[in-house]
Protein backbone atom coordinates (compact mmCIF):
# COMPACT_ATOMS: atom_id res chain seq x y z
CA UNK A 1 0.00 0.00 0.00
CA UNK A 2 1.38 3.42 -0.95
CA UNK A 3 0.28 7.02 -1.06
CA UNK A 4 0.31 6.70 -4.87
CA UNK A 5 -2.17 3.80 -4.67
CA UNK A 6 -4.45 5.73 -2.37
CA UNK A 7 -4.24 8.74 -4.68
CA UNK A 8 -5.40 6.55 -7.56
CA UNK A 9 -8.26 5.21 -5.44
CA UNK A 10 -9.26 8.71 -4.38
CA UNK A 11 -9.22 10.01 -7.96
CA UNK A 12 -11.50 7.22 -9.12
CA UNK A 13 -13.88 7.67 -6.20
CA UNK A 14 -14.04 11.42 -6.76
CA UNK A 15 -15.59 10.71 -10.14
CA UNK A 16 -18.86 9.61 -8.54
CA UNK A 17 -19.28 13.06 -7.00
CA UNK A 18 -18.20 15.02 -10.05
CA UNK A 19 -20.35 12.85 -12.29
CA UNK A 20 -23.54 13.10 -10.25
CA UNK A 21 -23.58 16.55 -8.61
CA UNK A 22 -20.43 18.44 -9.66
CA UNK A 23 -21.60 21.91 -8.62
CA UNK A 24 -22.89 20.84 -5.22
CA UNK A 25 -19.87 18.80 -4.19
CA UNK A 26 -17.45 21.32 -5.64
CA UNK A 27 -19.16 23.99 -3.53
CA UNK A 28 -18.99 21.82 -0.39
CA UNK A 29 -15.30 21.13 -0.96
CA UNK A 30 -14.61 24.84 -1.34
CA UNK A 31 -16.31 25.68 1.99
CA UNK A 32 -14.89 22.92 4.19
CA UNK A 33 -12.13 25.09 5.62
CA UNK A 34 -14.36 26.08 8.57
CA UNK A 35 -16.30 23.64 10.79
CA UNK A 36 -19.49 25.71 10.45
CA UNK A 37 -20.36 28.36 7.90
CA UNK A 38 -23.57 30.34 7.44
CA UNK A 39 -24.69 31.43 3.98
CA UNK A 40 -27.98 33.30 4.32
CA UNK A 41 -30.56 30.90 5.71
CA UNK A 42 -28.35 27.84 5.20
CA UNK A 43 -25.80 26.54 7.69
CA UNK A 44 -23.03 24.30 6.33
CA UNK A 45 -21.70 21.89 8.94
CA UNK A 46 -18.35 20.22 8.18
CA UNK A 47 -16.71 19.67 11.58
CA UNK A 48 -17.16 16.44 13.54
CA UNK A 49 -18.24 18.01 16.84
CA UNK A 50 -20.61 20.48 15.18
CA UNK A 51 -22.08 17.60 13.13
CA UNK A 52 -22.74 15.57 16.30
CA UNK A 53 -24.21 18.64 18.01
CA UNK A 54 -26.63 19.26 15.13
CA UNK A 55 -27.91 15.69 15.26
CA UNK A 56 -28.08 15.24 19.03
CA UNK A 57 -28.81 18.65 20.59
CA UNK A 58 -30.64 20.75 18.01
CA UNK A 59 -34.39 20.10 17.48
CA UNK A 60 -34.92 19.07 13.85
CA UNK A 61 -38.01 19.34 11.67
CA UNK A 62 -38.30 15.80 10.31
CA UNK A 63 -40.96 16.62 7.71
CA UNK A 64 -39.57 19.81 6.14
CA UNK A 65 -39.33 20.19 2.39
CA UNK A 66 -35.96 19.07 1.05
CA UNK A 67 -35.12 16.76 3.96
CA UNK A 68 -34.99 12.97 3.94
CA UNK A 69 -38.08 12.77 6.10
CA UNK A 70 -39.97 15.28 3.98
CA UNK A 71 -39.19 13.38 0.78
CA UNK A 72 -40.16 10.09 2.41
CA UNK A 73 -43.46 11.42 3.72
CA UNK A 74 -44.59 13.06 0.50
CA UNK A 75 -43.65 10.12 -1.73
CA UNK A 76 -44.27 7.09 0.46
CA UNK A 77 -46.93 7.84 3.03
CA UNK A 78 -48.66 11.17 2.90
CA UNK A 79 -49.53 10.94 6.60
CA UNK A 80 -46.21 9.92 8.11
CA UNK A 81 -44.96 6.71 9.61
CA UNK A 82 -41.90 5.91 7.52
CA UNK A 83 -39.18 6.10 10.20
CA UNK A 84 -37.31 9.11 8.76
CA UNK A 85 -40.23 11.51 9.25
CA UNK A 86 -41.20 10.38 12.76
CA UNK A 87 -40.61 11.77 16.23
CA UNK A 88 -41.16 10.48 19.74
CA UNK A 89 -42.62 7.09 20.55
CA UNK A 90 -43.45 6.06 17.00
CA UNK A 91 -39.89 6.74 15.86
CA UNK A 92 -38.39 4.82 18.79
CA UNK A 93 -40.78 1.90 18.34
CA UNK A 94 -40.04 1.43 14.64
CA UNK A 95 -36.31 1.75 15.24
CA UNK A 96 -36.55 -0.95 17.92
CA UNK A 97 -38.43 -3.22 15.54
CA UNK A 98 -35.78 -2.78 12.86
CA UNK A 99 -32.94 -3.16 15.37
CA UNK A 100 -34.46 -6.46 16.49
CA UNK A 101 -34.30 -7.71 12.91
CA UNK A 102 -30.62 -6.64 12.79
CA UNK A 103 -29.56 -8.22 16.09
CA UNK A 104 -26.74 -10.77 16.25
CA UNK A 105 -29.22 -13.57 15.58
CA UNK A 106 -30.89 -11.55 12.83
CA UNK A 107 -27.58 -10.85 11.08
CA UNK A 108 -26.66 -14.55 11.28
CA UNK A 109 -29.91 -15.39 9.50
CA UNK A 110 -29.28 -12.79 6.81
CA UNK A 111 -25.69 -13.95 6.28
CA UNK A 112 -26.88 -17.51 5.76
CA UNK A 113 -28.83 -16.17 2.79
CA UNK A 114 -26.28 -13.84 1.22
CA UNK A 115 -23.15 -16.02 1.46
CA UNK A 116 -24.38 -18.59 -1.11
CA UNK A 117 -25.40 -15.68 -3.34
CA UNK A 118 -21.86 -14.26 -3.15
CA UNK A 119 -20.33 -17.64 -3.98
CA UNK A 120 -22.59 -18.04 -7.00
CA UNK A 121 -22.25 -14.50 -8.36
CA UNK A 122 -18.46 -14.33 -7.89
CA UNK A 123 -17.74 -17.75 -9.41
CA UNK A 124 -16.88 -16.26 -12.86
CA UNK A 125 -13.74 -14.66 -11.36
CA UNK A 126 -12.20 -18.12 -10.91
CA UNK A 127 -12.69 -18.79 -14.65
CA UNK A 128 -11.11 -15.54 -15.80
CA UNK A 129 -14.44 -13.80 -16.27
CA UNK A 130 -15.68 -10.39 -15.12
CA UNK A 131 -18.24 -9.54 -12.46
CA UNK A 132 -20.29 -6.35 -12.28
CA UNK A 133 -20.22 -5.34 -8.61
CA UNK A 134 -23.19 -3.01 -9.11
CA UNK A 135 -25.41 -5.83 -10.35
CA UNK A 136 -24.20 -8.04 -7.51
CA UNK A 137 -24.91 -5.30 -4.96
CA UNK A 138 -28.43 -4.79 -6.29
CA UNK A 139 -29.27 -8.48 -6.00
CA UNK A 140 -27.63 -8.69 -2.59
CA UNK A 141 -29.51 -5.67 -1.27
CA UNK A 142 -32.80 -6.86 -2.72
CA UNK A 143 -32.40 -10.29 -1.14
CA UNK A 144 -31.69 -8.74 2.27
CA UNK A 145 -34.77 -6.52 1.99
CA UNK A 146 -36.93 -9.51 1.08
CA UNK A 147 -35.55 -11.46 4.04
CA UNK A 148 -36.18 -8.56 6.43
CA UNK A 149 -39.73 -8.07 5.21
CA UNK A 150 -40.61 -11.71 4.60
CA UNK A 151 -41.39 -10.89 0.97
CA UNK A 152 -41.51 -13.41 -1.87
CA UNK A 153 -40.69 -10.68 -4.39
CA UNK A 154 -37.84 -10.99 -6.90
CA UNK A 155 -34.82 -9.33 -5.19
CA UNK A 156 -33.70 -7.74 -8.45
CA UNK A 157 -37.15 -6.26 -9.04
CA UNK A 158 -37.16 -4.90 -5.48
CA UNK A 159 -33.75 -3.31 -5.99
CA UNK A 160 -34.77 -1.72 -9.31
CA UNK A 161 -38.01 -0.34 -7.87
CA UNK A 162 -36.26 0.99 -4.73
CA UNK A 163 -33.56 2.70 -6.79
CA UNK A 164 -36.12 4.41 -9.02
CA UNK A 165 -38.25 5.46 -6.04
CA UNK A 166 -35.24 7.09 -4.38
CA UNK A 167 -34.07 8.85 -7.56
CA UNK A 168 -37.58 10.16 -8.28
CA UNK A 169 -37.97 11.39 -4.71
CA UNK A 170 -34.67 13.27 -4.86
CA UNK A 171 -35.63 14.89 -8.18
CA UNK A 172 -38.93 16.07 -6.69
CA UNK A 173 -37.16 17.77 -3.77
CA UNK A 174 -34.39 19.62 -5.59
CA UNK A 175 -34.07 23.31 -4.66
CA UNK A 176 -35.96 25.75 -6.81
CA UNK A 177 -39.55 26.22 -8.02
CA UNK A 178 -42.13 23.53 -7.40
CA UNK A 179 -42.06 20.49 -9.68
CA UNK A 180 -45.56 18.99 -9.70
CA UNK A 181 -44.68 16.47 -12.42
CA UNK A 182 -41.61 15.34 -10.50
CA UNK A 183 -43.67 14.97 -7.35
CA UNK A 184 -46.27 12.91 -9.18
CA UNK A 185 -43.52 10.72 -10.63
CA UNK A 186 -42.12 10.18 -7.13
CA UNK A 187 -45.51 9.08 -5.83
CA UNK A 188 -45.96 6.68 -8.78
CA UNK A 189 -42.49 5.20 -8.23
CA UNK A 190 -43.18 4.72 -4.54
CA UNK A 191 -46.52 3.03 -5.30
CA UNK A 192 -44.78 0.68 -7.72
CA UNK A 193 -42.25 -0.27 -5.07
CA UNK A 194 -45.03 -1.04 -2.60
CA UNK A 195 -46.72 -3.26 -5.19
CA UNK A 196 -43.47 -5.13 -5.86
CA UNK A 197 -42.95 -5.74 -2.15
CA UNK A 198 -46.54 -6.82 -1.49
CA UNK A 199 -48.12 -8.60 -4.48
CA UNK A 200 -51.87 -9.18 -4.49
CA UNK A 201 -53.06 -11.48 -1.71
CA UNK A 202 -53.84 -14.36 -4.05
CA UNK A 203 -50.29 -14.33 -5.41
CA UNK A 204 -48.46 -14.36 -2.08
CA UNK A 205 -46.25 -17.38 -1.60
CA UNK A 206 -46.01 -19.65 1.42
CA UNK A 207 -42.85 -17.93 2.60
CA UNK A 208 -44.32 -14.45 2.78
CA UNK A 209 -44.58 -12.88 6.20
CA UNK A 210 -47.87 -12.04 7.87
CA UNK A 211 -48.75 -8.66 9.33
CA UNK A 212 -45.97 -7.09 11.38
CA UNK A 213 -44.31 -3.73 12.10
CA UNK A 214 -41.98 -3.88 9.10
CA UNK A 215 -44.66 -5.17 6.75
CA UNK A 216 -46.62 -1.91 6.83
CA UNK A 217 -46.63 -0.66 3.24
CA UNK A 218 -44.96 2.72 3.77
CA UNK A 219 -42.44 1.51 6.33
CA UNK A 220 -41.54 -1.54 4.23
CA UNK A 221 -40.95 0.71 1.22
CA UNK A 222 -38.75 3.03 3.30
CA UNK A 223 -36.66 0.10 4.55
CA UNK A 224 -36.24 -1.04 0.95
CA UNK A 225 -35.26 2.42 -0.30
CA UNK A 226 -32.69 2.93 2.48
CA UNK A 227 -31.15 -0.55 2.31
CA UNK A 228 -30.94 -0.81 -1.46
CA UNK A 229 -29.60 2.64 -2.23
CA UNK A 230 -26.95 2.74 0.48
CA UNK A 231 -25.78 -0.80 -0.36
CA UNK A 232 -25.58 -0.14 -4.10
CA UNK A 233 -23.67 3.09 -3.44
CA UNK A 234 -21.29 1.73 -0.79
CA UNK A 235 -20.25 -1.78 -1.84
CA UNK A 236 -18.94 -1.12 -5.38
CA UNK A 237 -17.15 2.06 -4.31
CA UNK A 238 -15.54 0.27 -1.36
CA UNK A 239 -14.37 -2.61 -3.54
CA UNK A 240 -12.97 -0.20 -6.13
CA UNK A 241 -11.03 1.65 -3.44
CA UNK A 242 -9.72 -1.63 -2.01
CA UNK A 243 -8.56 -2.73 -5.46
CA UNK A 244 -6.99 0.59 -6.49
CA UNK A 245 -5.19 1.09 -3.17
CA UNK A 246 -3.92 -2.50 -2.99
CA UNK A 247 -5.66 -3.40 0.27
CA UNK A 248 -6.38 -7.06 -0.51
CA UNK A 249 -3.83 -8.24 2.08
CA UNK A 250 -5.88 -6.50 4.76
CA UNK A 251 -9.11 -7.86 3.27
CA UNK A 252 -7.70 -11.40 3.44
CA UNK A 253 -6.70 -11.03 7.10
CA UNK A 254 -9.60 -12.18 9.27
CA UNK A 255 -8.43 -10.03 12.19
CA UNK A 256 -8.10 -6.84 10.10
CA UNK A 257 -11.10 -7.28 7.83
CA UNK A 258 -13.79 -5.79 10.13
CA UNK A 259 -11.71 -2.65 10.68
CA UNK A 260 -11.04 -2.39 6.94
CA UNK A 261 -14.75 -2.61 6.19
CA UNK A 262 -15.48 0.21 8.66
CA UNK A 263 -12.68 2.32 7.18
CA UNK A 264 -13.87 1.83 3.60
CA UNK A 265 -17.41 2.78 4.57
CA UNK A 266 -15.99 5.88 6.29
CA UNK A 267 -14.10 7.13 3.23
CA UNK A 268 -16.76 6.27 0.66
CA UNK A 269 -19.56 7.76 2.81
CA UNK A 270 -22.57 6.35 0.95
CA UNK A 271 -24.78 9.19 2.26
CA UNK A 272 -22.23 12.03 2.11
CA UNK A 273 -24.68 14.86 2.80
CA UNK A 274 -27.58 14.96 5.27
CA UNK A 275 -30.05 17.80 4.51
CA UNK A 276 -31.96 18.86 7.62
CA UNK A 277 -34.03 21.82 8.86
CA UNK A 278 -33.90 23.30 12.36
CA UNK A 279 -37.20 23.10 14.25
CA UNK A 280 -36.20 25.71 16.85
CA UNK A 281 -33.49 28.22 17.69
CA UNK A 282 -30.18 26.95 18.97
CA UNK A 283 -26.46 26.86 18.20
CA UNK A 284 -24.23 24.52 16.22
CA UNK A 285 -20.49 24.79 16.66
CA UNK A 286 -20.95 28.24 18.17
CA UNK A 287 -22.99 29.45 15.20
CA UNK A 288 -26.51 30.72 16.03
CA UNK A 289 -29.23 28.75 14.26
CA UNK A 290 -32.82 29.94 13.84
CA UNK A 291 -35.87 27.75 13.55
CA UNK A 292 -36.46 27.11 9.86
CA UNK A 293 -32.79 27.41 8.90
CA UNK A 294 -31.62 24.79 6.43
CA UNK A 295 -28.70 22.63 7.60
CA UNK A 296 -26.34 20.83 5.24
CA UNK A 297 -24.54 18.26 7.39
CA UNK A 298 -21.54 17.03 5.41
CA UNK A 299 -21.03 13.52 6.77
CA UNK A 300 -17.94 12.76 4.66
CA UNK A 301 -16.11 15.82 5.98
CA UNK A 302 -17.13 15.15 9.60
CA UNK A 303 -15.69 11.63 9.23
CA UNK A 304 -12.52 13.04 7.60
CA UNK A 305 -13.15 11.00 4.47
CA UNK A 306 -11.59 13.79 2.41
CA UNK A 307 -8.23 13.78 4.21
CA UNK A 308 -7.64 10.45 5.97
CA UNK A 309 -7.07 7.33 3.86
CA UNK A 310 -8.50 3.97 4.99
CA UNK A 311 -6.10 1.71 6.88
CA UNK A 312 -7.20 -1.20 9.07
CA UNK A 313 -3.89 -1.11 10.93
CA UNK A 314 -4.38 2.55 11.91
CA UNK A 315 -8.14 3.09 11.75
CA UNK A 316 -9.85 6.36 12.52
CA UNK A 317 -11.80 4.61 15.27
CA UNK A 318 -15.50 3.85 15.68
CA UNK A 319 -16.35 7.38 16.79
CA UNK A 320 -15.22 8.84 13.47
CA UNK A 321 -16.20 5.89 11.28
CA UNK A 322 -19.80 5.81 12.52
CA UNK A 323 -20.38 9.49 11.73
CA UNK A 324 -21.23 8.54 8.14
CA UNK A 325 -24.23 6.72 9.66
CA UNK A 326 -25.41 9.76 11.65
CA UNK A 327 -25.27 10.16 15.42
CA UNK A 328 -27.40 9.68 18.53
CA UNK A 329 -31.14 9.19 17.92
CA UNK A 330 -30.53 9.96 14.25
CA UNK A 331 -27.95 7.19 13.73
CA UNK A 332 -28.74 4.65 11.04
CA UNK A 333 -29.87 1.33 12.58
CA UNK A 334 -28.33 -0.51 9.62
CA UNK A 335 -24.72 0.47 10.36
CA UNK A 336 -23.74 -2.94 11.71
CA UNK A 337 -25.45 -4.66 8.78
CA UNK A 338 -23.43 -2.55 6.33
CA UNK A 339 -20.14 -3.38 8.05
CA UNK A 340 -20.80 -7.13 8.26
CA UNK A 341 -22.06 -7.27 4.69
CA UNK A 342 -19.03 -5.44 3.29
CA UNK A 343 -16.66 -7.60 5.34
CA UNK A 344 -18.22 -10.73 3.82
CA UNK A 345 -17.93 -9.28 0.31
CA UNK A 346 -14.25 -8.46 0.90
CA UNK A 347 -13.61 -11.96 2.27
CA UNK A 348 -15.22 -13.53 -0.80
CA UNK A 349 -13.22 -11.33 -3.19
CA UNK A 350 -9.83 -11.38 -1.46
CA UNK A 351 -8.57 -14.71 -2.93
CA UNK A 352 -9.01 -13.34 -6.45
CA UNK A 353 -7.40 -9.95 -5.63
CA UNK A 354 -9.60 -8.36 -8.32
CA UNK A 355 -8.78 -5.26 -10.33
CA UNK A 356 -11.23 -2.76 -11.80
CA UNK A 357 -11.53 -3.06 -15.58
CA UNK A 358 -14.44 -0.71 -16.21
CA UNK A 359 -16.23 1.95 -14.16
CA UNK A 360 -19.16 4.09 -15.26
CA UNK A 361 -20.80 6.71 -13.02
CA UNK A 362 -24.55 6.55 -12.36
CA UNK A 363 -25.74 10.10 -12.99
CA UNK A 364 -29.36 9.43 -12.04
CA UNK A 365 -28.98 7.63 -8.73
CA UNK A 366 -30.13 9.18 -5.47
CA UNK A 367 -26.68 8.64 -3.92
CA UNK A 368 -23.28 9.06 -5.62
CA UNK A 369 -22.23 5.71 -7.06
CA UNK A 370 -21.32 3.60 -10.05
CA UNK A 371 -23.72 2.46 -12.75
CA UNK A 372 -21.26 -0.25 -13.77
CA UNK A 373 -18.16 -1.50 -11.98
CA UNK A 374 -16.54 -4.50 -13.64
CA UNK A 375 -13.79 -6.40 -11.85
CA UNK A 376 -11.61 -9.32 -12.92
CA UNK A 377 -9.20 -11.50 -10.98
CA UNK A 378 -5.77 -9.94 -10.55
CA UNK A 379 -2.44 -11.47 -11.43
Amino acid sequence: MSSTSHARARRRDRRVYLGSHPVLFGFLAATRGRPVRRLGGTVLVHGAEAYREALTRLPLDRTAQGTTGGAARSALAGDGGVLFDQDGGGHRSDRRDLAGQLSVAGLARLRAGWRPLLDRRLEPLARGGAVDLVGLSRELAGSVVCALLGSDADPRAVAAAAAEAAAASVRSHLPGPGRPRAQAAAVRSAARLRRVLAPPEGLRGAGAAGPGPLNDGALAAMVAVAAVNTTVAALPRSVAWCADAGLWDQAADEALRPALAAELLRVTAASPLLPRVAAADGTVGGCPVRGGDRLLLVARHAAEAHRRDPDARRPAGPGAARLVFGSGPHACPGARLAEVQLADVLAALAPARPVVTRARVDRRAALPGWRTLLVEAGA
